[in-house]
């Protein structure tokens, strides 16, 4: 294995450095992957259903692997190469992808079919996640960090932009049937592979295999900034995360059918792609800790509009805005915890990290779910947006240290 000191992208190199190019596009192809099958998989279990708690059942589906298996994933990031482990979750998200095309040719096929694969789906990404976050730390080292956190999320929201609108379009030629939407993701997947074998394997941070599992979470409780910074994170997209219901808005609200549902998937990561790549070439530097608790503020504000509004363009703008004010919060935690985690523990720390992202999405699709079928589709959103700006409030009072976090690197006393 490659030392880490021989490889890792030094101060002055990282916009020039072929391994973060190579980094960054397999992150694209990965989230390019993702995209797209999620569109496909929202459509489909709804077109099947035709009832939102179905939808929030996916959430659910993929969630709870994440929850069982976080600590154990944390576990092997910190003791095996983690860029191994990538390629091996990979394998695993390939293997969904072919499950899903299946299930779009099987007519015997059914939603246990369907929900199988998004548990498997669920076990590839709750061990894909903590290697991958912890992975580029070691590739990219120094103050060069938090821009590279910041153009790796910038890659992210693009190909969020881009994937759905893709899907969309895939939806439209070939007369809205599944089987080309997930076929070009599978193709997307195999990218993904290519890129990230030819990355370097950089040697495990621990050598010895006794390794405390629970340690991440006691290293989170203790320290409060990081603390505050994930559990927000946590409890307001938990609340307002209306991405969920997005179809039931594009079939019956808005009306706008599968093309439509496309460009509200991507919308939000619009506005998340233009944020994060002027904090890429403008890094935040002063109240970081202010400025994540007015976003997710914010995040929660424009959640409650986009619930109320029935015009695609107000729509559109909405969630344009809840991805602007989104990137602004994950900049911002990824970065204290990346810059505040020794690199022995950012397995497991990353792995807590990724249960509390987890249940925020996830979970948070199930609950959309659940509150849409028993209160009505808008009355859900509208009032999960109103719950993340009470819990802004609360988390200001509740952990200081993160109220007066003026930069990354120093924490307040």
């Amino acid at each position: 294995m490659q030392d880490v000191q021989a490889v890792a992208i030094n101060e002055g190199s990282l916009a020039r450095d072929h391994k973060f190019r190579l980094f960054i596009l397999y992150r694209l192809c990965l989230t390019l992957a993702i995209q797209v099958e999620s569109v496909g998989v929202a459509w489909h279990v709804y077109d099947r259903t035709r009832n939102p708690l179905y939808l929030g059942y996916v959430g659910l589906a993929i969630f709870l692997p994440n929850l069982i298996s976080a600590l154990p994933a944390g576990r092997l990031a910190d003791l095996y190469p983690r860029r191994t482990i990538m390629i091996g979750t990979l394998g695993l998200l390939f293997l969904g992808t072919t499950s899903l095309i299946v299930s779009t040719l099987w007519e015997g096929g059914g939603l246990y079919h369907l929900y199988g694969t998004f548990v498997l789906i669920g076990f590839a990404r709750a061990f894909s996640n903590p290697a991958s976050s912890s992975y580029l730390p070691q590739l990219v080292t120094g103050e060069r960090l938090s821009q590279a956190v910041a153009f790796s999320s910038t890659t992210f929201q693009l190909a969020t932009i881009i994937g759905p609108a893709v899907a969309g379009l895939i939806f439209g030629m070939n007369g809205g049937h599944l089987t080309n939407v997930y076929a070009v993701a599978l193709v997307l997947f195999v990218m993904a592979i290519v890129c990230l074998s030819l990355l370097p394997t950089f040697a495990p941070p621990l050598q010895t295999r006794k390794i405390e599992l629970l340690a991440g979470l006691y290293y989170v409780w203790e320290n409060k900034m990081v603390l505050g910074a994930i559990s927000l994170d946590l409890f307001a997209v938990l609340l307002g995360g209306a991405v969920a219901l997005l179809p039931v808005y594009a079939r019956e609200i808005l009306h706008v059918g599968p093309e439509g549902l496309g460009y509200l998937r991507s919308a939000p990561a619009v506005g998340a792609a233009i944020t994060a790549l002027f904090i890429a070439f403008r890094p935040l530097r002063k109240r970081v800790g202010l400025v994540m608790l007015w976003a997710v503020g914010l995040f929660g504000a424009f959640t409650v509009a986009f619930g109320l509004s029935d015009h695609f363009a107000l729509s559109l703008g909405c969630l344009a805005m809840l991805g602007a004010t989104d990137m602004i919060s994950v900049v911002v935690r990824q970065t204290l915890i990346q810059v505040h985690t020794p690199d022995a523990m950012r397995g497991r720390v990353s792995a807590v990290n990724m249960v509390f992202i987890g249940a925020s999405n996830e979970l948070g699709e199930f609950e959309s779910g659940v509150t849409a079928s028993l209160f009505g589709t808008v009355p859900a959103v509208v009032f999960g947006g109103l719950g993340t700006i009470a819990v802004v409030c609360l988390w200001a009072v509740s952990f200081p240290v993160l109220r007066r976090a003026n930069d990354f690197h120093t924490l307040p006393k």
